[in-house]
């Protein structure tokens, strides 16, 4: 049990039978009346944002959340099957817990996935990744002056910002967290 007052962002917390993480929080202590604790909170499972008010010593259950890292294998139309490198045990994912990793992930790639009370309820990609680029316009010589950027689709399908000079058949870095080109490899 956790004190609204101690809050903290990024903390998991299990309210009613729902994990949400704390967003942002503030204290607000008004000038009259008694202080309390605002919050905007997010629903682990379904995504959404709620903001509530808390009394400071209201307490709340905190929720452990496990992470683990497993092998994407491959899918089968909606099931995306991924690994326990330690246990080789196979779990199968919908594509809606795994559809914001899957822009990233290829096949044999490690990611990070996250269970509440052993129930898989998101992926997420490693933090970097190196994919090539399969298609995009050519650049022109001379033409990067500018600093200006092309959209490029790499081999998982996702279509990215790049610089002029990056050709189909590159292979780029990319910054998973926020989708943007780091470097040619």
């Amino acid at each position: 049990m956790v004190s609204a007052g101690e809050f903290r962002k990024g903390m998991t917390i299990d309210i009613d039978g729902q994990v949400f993480t704390v967003v942002d929080f503030q204290h607000v202590k008004p000038g009259k009346g008694a202080a309390f604790v605002r919050t905007r909170l997010k629903n682990v499972i379904t995504g959404a944002v709620v903001e509530r008010t808390f009394n400071p010593t209201e307490k709340v259950d905190e929720a452990v959340i496990e992470r683990k890292d497993m092998q994407y294998l491959y899918n089968d139309g909606n099931l995306y099957y991924f690994m326990d490198t330690e246990t080789y045990e196979q779990i199968p994912l919908n594509y809606d817990k795994v559809e914001d990793a899957m822009k990233f992930l290829k096949e044999n790639m490690i990611a990070t996935i996250k269970f509440y009370k052993g129930e898989a309820f998101s992926v997420e990609p490693p933090t970097f990744v190196e994919l090539e680029v399969v298609e995009t316009e050519p650049g022109f010589k001379g033409d990067t002056a500018t600093g200006g950027s092309k959209p490029a689709k790499v081999e998982t399908g996702a279509v990215i910002q790049v610089p002029l000079f990056v050709n189909q058949g590159d292979i780029i870095k990319i910054d998973t967290r926020t989708s943007e080109y780091l470097e040619r490899v």
